[in-house]
């Protein structure tokens, strides 16, 4: 089950733009085997809407998940920065720290900041 867990992309955010995202930690049922992983997207209206399709996309390969927390991210390609900030108001503050460890294993030749900031 760890191979299934290692195949899981550790981000998936949208290229361009400012939108909702969530830290997600994906687990081996039964097990004490965990990653999180980052997911971001402007179709999403609300936090949970990005989580209702991660969710069943995970445990279709016999994981589980929850949800750590959300905020919003900013991503310019242009000029190859991230910034992560705010919260969710149903999920609560992710650890933004934690999510932008996980930006910077993806997009490592970007400028990567955080804040609590809300906007």
């Amino acid at each position: 089950m760890a191979d299934a867990l290692a195949k899981i992309p550790d981000v998936e955010i949208d290229p361009e733009g400012i939108f909702k995202y969530i830290l997600v930690r994906v687990k081996v049922k039964d097990g004490d085997v965990y990653k999180d992983i980052v997911r971001g997207t402007k179709n999403a209206e609300y936090h949970n809407h990005i989580f209702e399709k991660v969710s069943p996309a995970v445990e279709a390969l016999g994981m589980e998940c929850k949800c750590l927390g959300g905020g919003k991210i900013e991503h310019n390609s242009h000029e190859k920065k991230l910034r992560v900030f705010g919260e969710s108001t149903g999920f609560g503050k992710a650890d933004h720290s934690v999510s932008v460890e996980k930006l910077k294993s993806v997009f490592s030749d970007y400028e990567i900041t955080w804040s609590d900031d809300k906007k």
